[in-house]
Protein backbone atom coordinates (compact mmCIF):
# COMPACT_ATOMS: atom_id res chain seq x y z
CA UNK A 1 0.00 0.00 0.00
CA UNK A 2 1.68 3.61 -1.05
CA UNK A 3 1.71 6.26 1.34
CA UNK A 4 -0.92 9.29 1.43
CA UNK A 5 -0.38 11.90 -1.03
CA UNK A 6 -1.98 14.73 -2.52
CA UNK A 7 -5.30 14.16 -3.73
CA UNK A 8 -6.83 16.01 -7.16
CA UNK A 9 -9.71 17.80 -4.78
CA UNK A 10 -7.04 20.08 -3.69
CA UNK A 11 -5.74 21.26 -0.25
CA UNK A 12 -7.20 19.31 2.85
CA UNK A 13 -7.58 15.94 1.15
CA UNK A 14 -4.94 13.29 0.35
CA UNK A 15 -4.96 9.77 -1.39
CA UNK A 16 -3.49 6.58 -0.60
CA UNK A 17 -3.14 3.53 -3.38
CA UNK A 18 -4.31 0.14 -2.33
CA UNK A 19 -2.27 -2.27 -4.60
CA UNK A 20 -4.80 -5.57 -5.48
CA UNK A 21 -2.52 -7.02 -7.98
CA UNK A 22 -3.45 -8.92 -10.99
CA UNK A 23 -7.49 -8.58 -11.75
CA UNK A 24 -9.34 -12.04 -11.01
CA UNK A 25 -11.52 -10.84 -14.38
CA UNK A 26 -8.18 -10.70 -16.56
CA UNK A 27 -7.72 -6.47 -17.05
CA UNK A 28 -4.23 -6.49 -15.86
CA UNK A 29 -3.02 -4.90 -12.40
CA UNK A 30 -5.87 -3.67 -10.60
CA UNK A 31 -6.14 -1.03 -7.29
CA UNK A 32 -8.34 1.00 -5.29
CA UNK A 33 -8.10 4.51 -4.33
CA UNK A 34 -8.58 5.46 -0.32
CA UNK A 35 -8.93 9.39 -0.09
CA UNK A 36 -9.00 11.07 3.36
CA UNK A 37 -10.10 14.85 4.43
CA UNK A 38 -7.25 15.79 6.59
CA UNK A 39 -8.78 17.53 10.02
CA UNK A 40 -8.43 21.22 9.85
CA UNK A 41 -6.85 23.26 12.90
CA UNK A 42 -9.61 22.92 15.99
CA UNK A 43 -11.35 19.56 14.76
CA UNK A 44 -11.01 16.58 16.76
CA UNK A 45 -11.93 13.57 15.23
CA UNK A 46 -13.05 10.83 17.19
CA UNK A 47 -15.04 8.75 15.25
CA UNK A 48 -14.67 7.49 11.43
CA UNK A 49 -16.63 7.43 8.00
CA UNK A 50 -15.79 5.07 5.38
CA UNK A 51 -18.09 6.69 1.85
CA UNK A 52 -18.33 4.70 -1.16
CA UNK A 53 -19.99 5.42 -4.26
CA UNK A 54 -21.89 4.29 -6.86
CA UNK A 55 -22.00 3.44 -10.29
CA UNK A 56 -20.09 5.77 -12.97
CA UNK A 57 -19.46 7.64 -9.87
CA UNK A 58 -16.34 8.38 -7.52
CA UNK A 59 -15.94 10.57 -4.70
CA UNK A 60 -16.01 14.43 -5.08
CA UNK A 61 -18.89 15.39 -2.05
CA UNK A 62 -16.59 17.60 -0.12
CA UNK A 63 -19.82 18.95 1.71
CA UNK A 64 -20.95 15.24 2.75
CA UNK A 65 -17.17 14.83 4.21
CA UNK A 66 -17.70 18.91 5.65
CA UNK A 67 -21.06 17.37 7.54
CA UNK A 68 -19.81 14.14 9.20
CA UNK A 69 -16.52 16.51 10.22
CA UNK A 70 -18.59 18.90 12.39
CA UNK A 71 -19.95 16.02 14.16
CA UNK A 72 -16.46 14.72 15.24
CA UNK A 73 -15.65 11.80 12.00
CA UNK A 74 -12.26 11.81 10.39
CA UNK A 75 -13.78 11.21 6.85
CA UNK A 76 -12.40 8.48 4.31
CA UNK A 77 -14.09 7.53 0.84
CA UNK A 78 -12.81 4.44 -1.15
CA UNK A 79 -12.98 4.69 -5.11
CA UNK A 80 -13.28 1.09 -6.02
CA UNK A 81 -11.38 -1.19 -8.48
CA UNK A 82 -11.91 0.50 -12.34
CA UNK A 83 -13.73 3.53 -10.71
CA UNK A 84 -12.67 7.21 -10.71
CA UNK A 85 -8.94 7.19 -9.45
CA UNK A 86 -8.64 3.99 -9.50
CA UNK A 87 -9.83 3.63 -13.71
CA UNK A 88 -7.17 2.65 -15.87
CA UNK A 89 -7.02 2.84 -19.71
CA UNK A 90 -6.66 -1.07 -19.99
CA UNK A 91 -9.85 -1.06 -17.59
CA UNK A 92 -13.41 -1.61 -18.27
CA UNK A 93 -14.78 1.06 -16.02
CA UNK A 94 -17.01 -0.47 -13.03
CA UNK A 95 -16.51 -4.08 -14.00
CA UNK A 96 -16.69 -6.80 -11.44
CA UNK A 97 -17.81 -10.10 -12.07
CA UNK A 98 -19.02 -10.70 -8.63
CA UNK A 99 -19.55 -7.98 -6.32
CA UNK A 100 -18.13 -10.24 -3.19
CA UNK A 101 -14.37 -9.14 -4.93
CA UNK A 102 -15.05 -6.29 -3.76
CA UNK A 103 -14.60 -7.67 0.13
CA UNK A 104 -10.75 -7.32 -0.28
CA UNK A 105 -10.57 -3.43 -0.65
CA UNK A 106 -13.31 -2.84 1.64
CA UNK A 107 -11.40 -4.78 4.25
CA UNK A 108 -8.30 -2.99 3.93
CA UNK A 109 -9.92 0.02 3.50
CA UNK A 110 -11.36 -0.45 7.09
CA UNK A 111 -8.17 -1.97 8.50
CA UNK A 112 -6.48 1.32 7.67
CA UNK A 113 -9.40 3.30 8.75
CA UNK A 114 -9.19 1.90 12.47
CA UNK A 115 -5.76 1.66 12.82
CA UNK A 116 -5.80 5.84 11.71
CA UNK A 117 -8.40 6.92 13.99
CA UNK A 118 -8.43 3.82 16.82
CA UNK A 119 -12.59 4.14 16.21
CA UNK A 120 -15.36 1.67 15.15
CA UNK A 121 -16.48 3.06 11.77
CA UNK A 122 -19.44 4.40 10.50
CA UNK A 123 -20.14 2.81 6.61
CA UNK A 124 -22.06 5.57 4.23
CA UNK A 125 -22.77 4.56 0.37
CA UNK A 126 -24.67 5.65 -2.64
CA UNK A 127 -26.94 3.88 -5.32
CA UNK A 128 -24.96 0.51 -6.16
CA UNK A 129 -22.16 1.55 -3.23
CA UNK A 130 -25.83 0.78 -1.02
CA UNK A 131 -25.72 -2.79 -1.96
CA UNK A 132 -22.10 -3.73 -1.94
CA UNK A 133 -22.09 -2.46 1.07
CA UNK A 134 -24.96 -4.89 3.02
CA UNK A 135 -24.05 -7.73 1.26
CA UNK A 136 -20.12 -7.60 2.12
CA UNK A 137 -21.21 -6.87 6.00
CA UNK A 138 -23.99 -9.76 5.99
CA UNK A 139 -20.43 -12.07 4.69
CA UNK A 140 -18.47 -10.31 7.53
CA UNK A 141 -21.07 -11.16 10.44
CA UNK A 142 -21.56 -14.49 9.44
CA UNK A 143 -17.93 -15.20 9.23
CA UNK A 144 -17.41 -13.63 12.66
CA UNK A 145 -20.14 -15.49 14.61
CA UNK A 146 -22.50 -12.36 14.68
CA UNK A 147 -19.76 -9.61 15.24
CA UNK A 148 -20.03 -6.31 13.60
CA UNK A 149 -16.25 -6.23 13.54
CA UNK A 150 -15.31 -2.65 13.56
CA UNK A 151 -18.42 -1.29 12.27
CA UNK A 152 -20.93 1.13 14.32
CA UNK A 153 -23.59 1.77 11.69
CA UNK A 154 -24.92 2.10 7.90
CA UNK A 155 -26.16 5.42 6.04
CA UNK A 156 -27.90 4.15 2.73
CA UNK A 157 -28.49 6.91 -0.25
CA UNK A 158 -30.82 5.49 -2.63
CA UNK A 159 -29.27 2.12 -2.41
CA UNK A 160 -29.82 -0.05 -5.58
CA UNK A 161 -32.47 -2.83 -3.94
CA UNK A 162 -34.20 -4.00 -7.41
CA UNK A 163 -33.73 -3.66 -11.61
CA UNK A 164 -35.50 -1.19 -12.32
CA UNK A 165 -38.30 -1.27 -15.35
CA UNK A 166 -41.00 -3.63 -16.46
CA UNK A 167 -41.37 -6.44 -14.56
CA UNK A 168 -40.04 -8.80 -17.86
CA UNK A 169 -36.65 -7.26 -17.17
CA UNK A 170 -36.60 -8.99 -13.48
CA UNK A 171 -37.85 -12.69 -14.56
CA UNK A 172 -37.23 -13.37 -18.27
CA UNK A 173 -34.27 -10.38 -18.98
CA UNK A 174 -32.63 -11.47 -16.27
CA UNK A 175 -31.82 -15.18 -17.15
CA UNK A 176 -31.21 -13.63 -20.12
CA UNK A 177 -28.66 -11.42 -18.86
CA UNK A 178 -26.67 -13.88 -16.86
CA UNK A 179 -26.61 -16.13 -19.65
CA UNK A 180 -25.39 -13.27 -21.51
CA UNK A 181 -23.02 -12.33 -18.68
CA UNK A 182 -21.22 -15.59 -18.45
CA UNK A 183 -19.86 -16.16 -22.22
CA UNK A 184 -19.58 -12.15 -22.95
CA UNK A 185 -19.38 -10.24 -19.54
CA UNK A 186 -17.83 -7.09 -21.02
CA UNK A 187 -20.15 -6.87 -24.03
CA UNK A 188 -22.43 -3.84 -23.45
CA UNK A 189 -26.27 -3.96 -22.78
CA UNK A 190 -27.74 -1.97 -25.25
CA UNK A 191 -29.62 1.33 -23.63
CA UNK A 192 -30.85 4.64 -24.48
CA UNK A 193 -28.64 7.20 -24.02
CA UNK A 194 -29.93 9.73 -21.51
CA UNK A 195 -28.07 12.67 -20.02
CA UNK A 196 -30.78 13.80 -17.74
CA UNK A 197 -29.51 13.00 -14.42
CA UNK A 198 -25.72 13.82 -15.30
CA UNK A 199 -26.93 17.24 -17.05
CA UNK A 200 -28.93 17.80 -14.15
CA UNK A 201 -25.75 18.07 -11.51
CA UNK A 202 -23.04 19.54 -13.71
CA UNK A 203 -22.47 22.58 -13.25
CA UNK A 204 -21.91 23.25 -16.63
CA UNK A 205 -25.08 22.56 -17.50
CA UNK A 206 -28.56 22.83 -15.11
CA UNK A 207 -26.62 21.58 -11.47
CA UNK A 208 -24.69 23.13 -9.26
CA UNK A 209 -21.71 20.81 -9.04
CA UNK A 210 -18.33 20.30 -10.67
CA UNK A 211 -16.78 16.62 -11.38
CA UNK A 212 -14.83 15.00 -13.65
CA UNK A 213 -16.82 13.93 -16.89
CA UNK A 214 -14.17 11.46 -17.50
CA UNK A 215 -14.99 8.82 -13.85
CA UNK A 216 -18.54 10.61 -13.78
CA UNK A 217 -19.90 11.02 -17.39
CA UNK A 218 -22.91 12.57 -17.94
CA UNK A 219 -24.25 9.73 -19.74
CA UNK A 220 -22.76 7.25 -17.32
CA UNK A 221 -20.69 4.57 -18.35
CA UNK A 222 -21.74 1.43 -20.70
CA UNK A 223 -23.60 -0.89 -18.61
CA UNK A 224 -21.75 -4.53 -19.40
CA UNK A 225 -23.31 -7.82 -19.44
CA UNK A 226 -21.06 -9.35 -16.42
CA UNK A 227 -21.44 -7.06 -14.22
CA UNK A 228 -25.42 -6.41 -14.05
CA UNK A 229 -25.25 -9.98 -14.03
CA UNK A 230 -23.11 -9.53 -10.70
CA UNK A 231 -25.77 -7.07 -9.38
CA UNK A 232 -28.67 -9.43 -9.84
CA UNK A 233 -27.03 -12.35 -8.42
CA UNK A 234 -26.54 -9.76 -5.47
CA UNK A 235 -30.01 -8.12 -5.96
CA UNK A 236 -31.22 -11.77 -5.08
CA UNK A 237 -28.93 -12.53 -1.96
CA UNK A 238 -30.63 -9.04 -0.59
CA UNK A 239 -34.06 -9.96 -1.52
CA UNK A 240 -33.45 -13.50 0.21
CA UNK A 241 -33.08 -11.28 3.62
CA UNK A 242 -29.45 -10.15 5.09
CA UNK A 243 -28.76 -9.52 9.16
CA UNK A 244 -25.52 -6.57 8.67
CA UNK A 245 -25.74 -6.42 12.01
CA UNK A 246 -25.85 -2.69 12.34
CA UNK A 247 -27.97 -0.01 12.50
CA UNK A 248 -28.85 1.30 9.18
CA UNK A 249 -30.65 4.51 8.05
CA UNK A 250 -32.06 4.72 4.16
CA UNK A 251 -32.79 8.00 2.52
CA UNK A 252 -34.27 7.94 -0.87
CA UNK A 253 -36.40 10.64 -2.50
CA UNK A 254 -40.50 10.52 -2.57
CA UNK A 255 -40.86 9.97 -6.25
CA UNK A 256 -39.00 8.74 -9.47
CA UNK A 257 -39.19 9.91 -12.58
CA UNK A 258 -37.53 8.45 -15.68
CA UNK A 259 -36.80 10.54 -18.80
CA UNK A 260 -33.73 10.75 -21.55
CA UNK A 261 -34.27 14.58 -21.37
CA UNK A 262 -33.26 17.37 -18.84
CA UNK A 263 -36.48 18.96 -17.59
CA UNK A 264 -36.91 20.86 -13.53
CA UNK A 265 -38.87 17.28 -12.72
CA UNK A 266 -35.66 15.56 -12.95
CA UNK A 267 -34.27 18.38 -10.31
CA UNK A 268 -36.90 16.94 -7.62
CA UNK A 269 -37.03 13.22 -8.48
CA UNK A 270 -35.02 9.98 -8.60
CA UNK A 271 -34.16 9.91 -12.50
CA UNK A 272 -31.82 6.92 -11.61
CA UNK A 273 -33.80 4.51 -9.44
CA UNK A 274 -37.60 3.36 -8.84
CA UNK A 275 -37.91 4.71 -5.08
CA UNK A 276 -40.45 2.01 -4.33
CA UNK A 277 -38.11 -0.74 -4.87
CA UNK A 278 -36.01 1.27 -2.18
CA UNK A 279 -38.82 1.21 0.48
CA UNK A 280 -40.05 -2.26 -0.70
CA UNK A 281 -36.69 -4.30 -0.03
CA UNK A 282 -34.90 -1.96 2.62
CA UNK A 283 -36.64 -4.23 5.37
CA UNK A 284 -34.11 -7.07 3.97
CA UNK A 285 -31.01 -5.41 6.22
CA UNK A 286 -32.31 -6.97 8.88
CA UNK A 287 -32.58 -5.46 12.76
CA UNK A 288 -32.83 -2.43 13.14
CA UNK A 289 -33.21 -0.02 9.99
CA UNK A 290 -34.68 3.22 9.73
CA UNK A 291 -36.12 4.46 6.11
CA UNK A 292 -36.52 8.48 5.34
CA UNK A 293 -38.18 9.37 2.26
CA UNK A 294 -36.49 12.99 1.02
CA UNK A 295 -39.39 14.99 -0.54
CA UNK A 296 -37.97 16.72 -3.56
CA UNK A 297 -34.35 15.21 -3.75
CA UNK A 298 -32.59 13.76 -6.96
CA UNK A 299 -30.93 9.57 -6.98
CA UNK A 300 -28.23 11.39 -4.82
CA UNK A 301 -29.83 13.27 -2.20
CA UNK A 302 -26.72 14.50 -0.92
CA UNK A 303 -26.36 16.35 -4.49
CA UNK A 304 -30.10 17.29 -4.41
CA UNK A 305 -31.41 21.19 -4.66
CA UNK A 306 -30.47 22.96 -1.16
CA UNK A 307 -33.97 22.68 0.52
CA UNK A 308 -33.96 19.00 0.09
CA UNK A 309 -30.44 17.94 0.15
CA UNK A 310 -30.65 19.90 4.29
CA UNK A 311 -33.44 17.84 5.33
CA UNK A 312 -31.03 14.78 4.27
CA UNK A 313 -28.37 16.33 6.13
CA UNK A 314 -30.88 17.09 9.42
CA UNK A 315 -32.20 13.05 8.77
CA UNK A 316 -28.87 12.15 9.54
CA UNK A 317 -28.03 14.12 12.29
CA UNK A 318 -31.44 12.86 13.77
CA UNK A 319 -30.36 9.24 13.43
CA UNK A 320 -27.21 9.95 15.04
CA UNK A 321 -28.18 11.86 17.65
CA UNK A 322 -30.92 9.08 18.65
CA UNK A 323 -28.16 6.07 18.95
CA UNK A 324 -25.48 7.42 21.80
CA UNK A 325 -23.33 4.76 20.22
CA UNK A 326 -23.12 6.54 16.42
CA UNK A 327 -21.91 9.65 17.59
CA UNK A 328 -18.10 10.16 18.85
CA UNK A 329 -19.56 12.46 21.62
CA UNK A 330 -23.13 12.59 22.13
CA UNK A 331 -23.40 14.43 25.23
CA UNK A 332 -21.46 17.72 23.48
CA UNK A 333 -23.28 17.45 20.41
CA UNK A 334 -26.89 17.28 22.35
CA UNK A 335 -26.15 20.70 23.90
CA UNK A 336 -24.60 21.96 20.88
Amino acid sequence: MSSWRPDILGDGYEQRRIDLGPDPDGEGAIDATLVRRVPRDGEDARGAVLYVHGFSDYFFQTELADFFAERGFAFYALDLRKCGRSLQPSHTAHFVSDLALYDEELERALAVVREETGADVLLAAHSTGGLILPLWLDRRRRASAGRAGGVSGLVLNSPWFDLQGAAYLRSVGTQAIRAVGRVKPTAPVKLAPSDAYGTSLAASHHGEWDFDTAWKPLNGFPVTFGWLRAVRVGHARLHRGLDIGVPALVLRSTRSHFTSRYSEDVDSADAVLDVRQIARWSGCLGGDTRVVPIEGARHDVFLSREEPRSRAYDAVDAWLRHDAALLPDQRELAGG
